[in-house]
């Protein structure tokens, strides 16, 4: 055998050859930790490094402790890693998210110096002094030494590391309308896209993997057909009529993070992420600016974990996505696997562990009864199942050994007997299924709580939105279809021909039996001398929800911040419902009338450089200059950022250091004459009836009696009476003034004007311009400013007695019309010329 080939069979010892997302042909290599891997196209970085049967991935954030991957998407908290180096670096990229490409590099995170051997592991043994909030009460005496604290604290921030070099990619942003936009391309999210395409809407399908197909990707061939076909054949099928379609966009590797007002919508493209390394300044990430006259939801839903001791170690992994590299990647994830559940969904994985004749060793059933049909099959394969058990505890402190199950005697006070102790690899467990309702509440619609599977469904849409599949919490696939058919098109009713209402899709009804919530698997006294960990990557435990409630803190969002629950990098995607159900169990009290945490955008982290797009360094913002800008380039002067503005800042001359250079100009000023360039004041014009009075109300001094041609200085203050702006505002006639104002705050002085004038006087007439960019602004300081502008206007007298201080007078230069005004802001005499622009240089 060829040694290439041996070598790559030996990195890839947990790989069958049945998959359905991989390429085989195409090896990959990658490293991680810095030793060096293959995978193959297609594959995950989670799904490579389990391929190699690496499972421990990286340390917690608090007490450091190891920590494998559990989920196949988004929701995944623990196999976050820091992805590739120097200026390209990423930290907290998800392993289950991140697309393999050739050259990969990762490293794991919260660890020294190895994620096998870590210091900081120290903090699980001391972990009785590191409770919930106990940050609040241990830095707090003696008060001087809050700076040895603080450094100390900060250096334990955070999971990765920033990069420290510019980011060298490039993003774009893309405006896109539809009539229909169809979020997930699961079998609810294609059967909805092919009802609206069909009927000549404009249609987007945006899917977050990499390939379109959601769930139906990692299903295997043998259960849960639809018309008699796998599910793989009818997505094929399904495809191939979109892609025929000329009113269909999709989108891959693109994820909905932002659900705004209006049907106003943020998603994140990665383009071709495969293809690693964005060189050559090619565009790396996407933003869609979506508006969609109505949205149609069919995000999946998350399974939720199961709360007992010891539940963190590597190898213990949530059922479904144990199915999903299976069936998906061709990864199996064990050699002697248990099945821990208290719902009948995680008898799936047993059964397609089964169809690839990988045995299951043990299935724990906190149920006392075996009712549904998965299980009753399982039960009929001779698997054997302890129904009535609970797991109490787990072994294994790199990756699971073994488990102690015991049997309930009774639920109601957690007696045990039977106790005993089962050999595993792999645990895979389910606790129920959580709806991805994360955007219908962005779109501010209200949820529901539903007794007989504890989760949370959509109740009342406040946008033109709705939920399908098990977004919808509907779960079983015959009822997908059925509930897929009857929404959409009584959504789009106003769209398309409500009597062709067509019944083509059918699958098996499967009797699902009744899940038994168990949210607490140990007795509530023991909770504080257990680690059953609710956040696995903030390591929020169980004993932590008690403490924050015996603390006062009863509102679930007082104690997800007491906690950290739910504020890790996942934002609490597997662990906000288990917190609620524990409050729930400790407090008696419903979870209906506990409410959840905020459902913040973004959905998933968004990369800065994607937000800021190509607004970036000089693109940043509006560079705006003024009409003497060249000649001050010229004048090699050096300029500062105000506002929008680029103003000289001084103009140095061999080699001077700033202090030099504007003590030389200062000198000069105060000696003979200093010229200003002020076009960057703002400048806004005033008319109208009542523009004395308006003046009167926004200005802390009286304007009534200001004497056309007379100038006057003022203060802006706002509603709490700090100073807002200030500037000299000259009387031009009866009803015309203008007002100067700072540089930086001209735009926000105009809009709170017409704030002011809009909302709280409308019955003023008067009518505002502004002008900024209409004149040039000369600015002639010292002693020999008399001399000059006397020069420029002969037949103009500028003594004192006729041009006094704070004066105006409009005059001509070559039949140029100026408005000179005699104002001082360096205390030496002063002119102010307003040019037109246009004649600004040359004057």
């Amino acid at each position: 055998m060829d040694l290439a080939i041996l070598q790559l069979q030996e990195n890839n010892i947990m790989r069958l050859q049945n998959n359905k997302k991989i390429n085989q042909e195409k090896k990959i290599s990658f490293t991680f930790d810095g030793k060096k891997y293959y995978g193959y196209k297609g594959d995950t970085l989670a799904s490579a490094l389990l391929s190699n049967d690496v499972h421990l991935i990286g340390r917690s954030f608090k007490y450091h402790r190891p920590r494998g991957i559990i989920s196949a998407g988004c929701e995944e908290p623990n196999g976050i890693v820091q992805l590739e180096i120097n200026e390209f670096t990423e930290p907290n990229r998800r392993a289950t998210e991140v697309i393999l490409y050739e050259g990969l590099i990762a490293t794991s995170q919260n660890r020294w110096p190895s994620v096998k051997y870590d210091i900081g592991a120290i903090n699980d043994v001391l972990s009785p002094f590191f409770p919930a909030g106990f940050y609040y009460k241990t830095f707090m005496w003696p008060p001087k030494f809050w700076k040895t604290y603080e450094h100390f604290i900060r250096h334990a921030a955070g999971l990765g590391n920033s990069p420290k070099k510019d980011d060298p990619h490039k993003y774009e942003h893309y405006h896109y309308h539809c009539d229909v936009l169809v979020v997930g391309s699961g079998v609810s999210g294609l059967y909805a896209a092919r009802i609206a395409t069909s009927k000549n809407l404009k249609v987007l399908l945006v899917e977050q993997e990499f390939e379109t197909g959601g769930s139906i990707l990692s299903s295997n061939d043998n259960d849960n057909k639809i018309n008699n076909q796998s599910q793989i054949d009818w997505k094929d099928k399904i495809l191939e009529e979109l892609r025929n379609s000329k009113n269909i966009e999709i989108i891959t590797s693109t994820t909905l993070f932002a659900y705004m007002h209006y049907n106003y919508l943020l998603a994140i493209q990665d383009l071709e992420p495969d293809r690693g390394i964005a060189k050559n300044n090619e565009i790396r990430q996407v933003i869609w600016k979506i508006r969609a006259k109505k949205v149609i939801l069919a995000t999946g839903s998350i399974e939720r974990p199961l709360t007992f001791n010891n539940n963190d170690r590597p190898g213990i992994m949530l059922a479904n996505s144990v199915s999903k590299y299976l069936n998906g990647y061709g990864v199996k994830l064990g050699k002697k696997i248990i099945i821990f559940t208290n719902n009948d969904s995680a008898y799936q994985t047993v059964l397609d562990y089964h169809h690839q004749n990988i045995d299951i060793a043990a299935v724990v059933d906190v149920r006392s009864k075996i009712e549904g049909d998965l299980p009753l099959r399982v039960q009929n394969l001779g698997i054997k199942i302890y129904s009535d058990y609970i797991i109490s505890d787990t072994a294994g402190r790199k990756k699971i050994k073994s488990i102690t199950i015991k049997k309930i005697n009774t639920h109601k006070d957690f007696k045990y007997n039977d106790i005993k102790v089962l050999e595993c690899d792999l645990l895979c467990m389910s606790g129920g299924w959580a709806p991805t309702v994360h955007l219908f509440t962005q779109s501010r619609g209200k949820l529901k709580f539903r007794d007989e599977d504890s989760c949370f469904v959509p109740h009342q849409a406040h946008q033109k939105t709705i939920s399908i599949g098990s977004c919808n919490g509907v779960f079983d696939l015959n009822n997908i279809l059925n509930e897929t058919k009857e929404s959409v098109y009584d959504f789009l009713d106003k769209e398309i021909d409500n009597s062709q209402k067509e019944n083509i899709y059918q699958s098996e009804n499967i009797k699902v039996a009744a899940q038994q919530n168990t949210w607490l698997i140990n007795d509530k006294d023991k909770i504080s001398k257990s680690k059953m960990f609710v956040d696995f990557q903030n390591d929020v435990t169980a004993k932590d929800i008690k403490i924050a409630l015996s603390e006062g803190f009863q509102s679930i969002e007082h104690v997800k911040r007491y906690t950290t629950n739910g504020m890790a990098t996942d934002q609490g995607k597997t662990s906000n419902v288990n917190a609620l159900g524990i409050i729930s169990e400790i407090t008696g009290q419903k979870i209906s009338n506990l409410g959840t945490t905020t459902f913040r955008l973004p959905y998933t982290p968004v990369t800065f450089g994607a937000m800021a797009g190509r607004y970036i360094k000089e693109f940043f913002d509006l560079e705006r200059t003024t009409p003497m800008h060249k000649w001050h380039v010229n004048e090699n002067a050096l300029f500062e950022d105000v506002g929008q503005w680029k103003r000289a800042w001084y103009y140095p001359k061999n080699n001077e250091t700033i202090n030099e250079a504007v003590n030389r100009e200062v000198k000069a000023t105060r000696d003979s004459l200093g010229i200003l360039d002020a076009s960057t004041l703002g400048k806004i014009d005033l008319k109208g009836r009542d523009v004395s009075e308006f003046l009167n109300r926004v200005y802390t001094n009286a304007w009534s009696k200001l004497a056309i041609g007379k100038c006057r200085y003022g203060i802006m203050l706002g509603d709490d009476g700090m100073v807002v702006d200030d500037g000299v505002t000259t009387r031009l006639g009866e009803y015309h003034y203008l007002m100067t104002t700072t540089t930086g705050n001209a735009a926000s002085v105009m809009s709170k004007l017409e704030d002011w004038l809009q909302t709280e006087w409308p019955e003023l007439e008067v009518y505002m311009t502004s002008v900024t960019e209409q004149f040039g602004t000369i600015s002639l300081n010292g002693p020999n400013s008399r001399k000059i502008v006397e020069s420029l206007f002969p037949i103009q007298n500028f003594s004192n007695e006729n041009f006094p201080h704070m004066s105006f007078k409009e005059l001509k230069i070559d039949n140029i019309k100026c408005r000179v005004m005699r104002i001082s802001f360096t205390g030496e005499i002063c002119y102010e010329i307003n040019v037109p622009s246009s004649y600004a240089l040359s004057l």
